[in-house]
């Protein structure tokens, strides 16, 4: 068999500097690769998501982005996984940028989702630089509340005081990815948690959520709104250092139960695994839309 030479590359999303923000592993050029060695090559890097740049199926969209976790699970939303592809595609050249904001359509799963690339140039005769990634999430869904706060403070390590956060229940919503969102009394109690991930597994799977995003309005950057770590069992993540389709519905949650007053939000994760995260998130009406940046920090080639 011939040996197949696959180029990818590691980007450090909602990140200003290397080593920090969520690592995604890109596979480009990936429109010869099966799904089963998608799933394969996801469970090489054991990345939380690892996404692979595919031509468009949809003539309304410029490319199509896969993405699957270490347990071959395949995301549909679009958060850290898609905004690392967008910054790699705009910072290699891949995209005719015109101006300080050129608009974009990615097609993931069912969706065609529109893509913001703002960029700037120092000098006339240099090419636009991408300085952020903005994306469209769906129009906000809020599920199932979850009553059981004792018990679900136990899957997490904590005690039910813990979770008794007046006048906010933990609640499923979805900007394109249904997430339990749990308010905690503090972050010195969100750095406590130690999930139990079989408990947390049945929690989530009761009310119908994905993942569990754990949030407390005590920041550490008193800009950012709140303070955040996810788990999610349900899809084999241990915990994840920023997750842009959870960060969606919390802005849309904490606007819904009068927590902000602001349309541009600000989210701080990935503290406890010291790779901190800022993701920013602007609601108008229905519209979510998220914004970060990036840092590619490595490439080099598969050989299949």
């Amino acid at each position: 068999m011939k040996e197949q030479g696959i180029r990818f590359y590691i980007v450090d999303v909602f990140a200003q500097e290397p080593l920090s923000g969520n690592p995604l592993a890109l596979v480009v050029n990936a429109q010869d690769l099966s799904q089963s060695t998608m799933q394969q090559i996801a469970r090489e890097f054991n990345q939380s998501e690892t996404t692979f740049l595919l031509p468009s199926t949809r003539q309304e969209a410029n490319w199509r982005l896969r993405s699957f976790t270490p347990a071959g699970i395949e995301v549909k939303g679009a958060g850290h996984n898609a905004l690392g592809a967008w910054w790699w595609l705009a910072e290699s050249g891949q995209l005719e940028l015109s101006g300080p904001q050129t608009v974009f359509q990615q097609e993931i799963g069912e969706q065609v989702l529109s893509v913001e690339v703002l960029a700037e140039k120092r000098k006339e005769e240099v090419p636009w630089q991408p300085t952020t990634i903005g994306m469209r999430q769906t129009v906000p869904s809020f599920g199932a509340i979850h009553k059981d706060p004792g018990a679900l403070a136990a899957a997490l390590g904590l005690e039910a005081a813990d979770l008794s956060v007046e006048g906010l229940p933990a609640q499923v919503v979805s900007t394109g990815a249904a997430h339990l969102l749990v308010p905690v009394q503090s972050r010195e109690a969100i750095r406590r948690v130690q999930p139990d991930a079989k408990r947390l597994y049945q929690h989530l799977h009761s009310v119908g959520g994905q993942g569990c995003y754990l949030f407390s309005l005590d920041t550490v950057d008193p800009v950012a709104a709140a303070h955040t770590r996810f788990f999610n069992p349900t899809e084999g993540i241990v915990e994840d250092p920023a997750t842009g389709t959870a960060a969606g519905p919390l802005a849309c949650y904490l606007a819904k139960y009068g927590r902000i007053s602001s349309s541009v939000v600000m989210i701080e994760q990935g503290y406890e695994l010291m790779r901190p995260s800022r993701i920013e998130i602007r609601l108008h009406g229905d519209e979510v839309r998220i914004f970060g940046a990036g840092v590619t920090v490595a490439e080099g080639v598969l050989r299949l």
